[in-house]
């Protein structure tokens, strides 16, 4: 995970299981959900106030289910925008066992920069396009 440079601390809840007991393929994308929010918090991008003005919107989603997750397993989503474009961004993440390193998930997942005031996509913003290139080392 050296390639990394943001991560994100899950805590699995008992709502996150299925009846096989283990997280719930469909929570995989409620855990990179909240990785993304933290990972653009962390940088600046979005005050966390109103989701008007997230800026964001999924445009793609990839997920290649590796192990399960079981409950009280410490997880950690790793996370980095690996491509930056016009107007999306690619991100590209691994869930993985936080005290073992074990792989349990690898996914990528395209945003689009969007106005949710006026519904349409817009150019990705110069200064998050110099924030993320300087965390990323791209």
């Amino acid at each position: 995970m050296s390639e990394f440079r943001f991560f994100y601390p899950v805590q699995i809840r008992y709502a996150d299981l299925d009846a096989q007991w283990h997280v719930n393929n469909a929570r995989f994308l409620t855990i990179l959900e909240q990785a993304r929010l933290s990972y653009i918090r962390q940088l600046g991008l979005w005050d966390g106030k109103s989701f008007l003005d997230l800026g964001l919107i999924v445009a793609d989603v990839h997920i290649a289910y590796k192990a399960p997750i079981e409950l009280e397993e410490e997880i950690q989503v790793a996370l980095r925008v690996d491509r930056i474009g016009n107007k999306s961004m690619t991100m590209i993440n691994e869930i993985r066992n936080a005290k073992d390193g074990s792989l349990k998930a690898q996914a990528e997942v395209v945003m689009v920069t969007y106005d949710f005031h006026s519904k349409a996509t817009i150019p990705v913003p110069e200064s998050w396009r110099k924030t993320i290139t300087e965390f990323e080392g791209l």
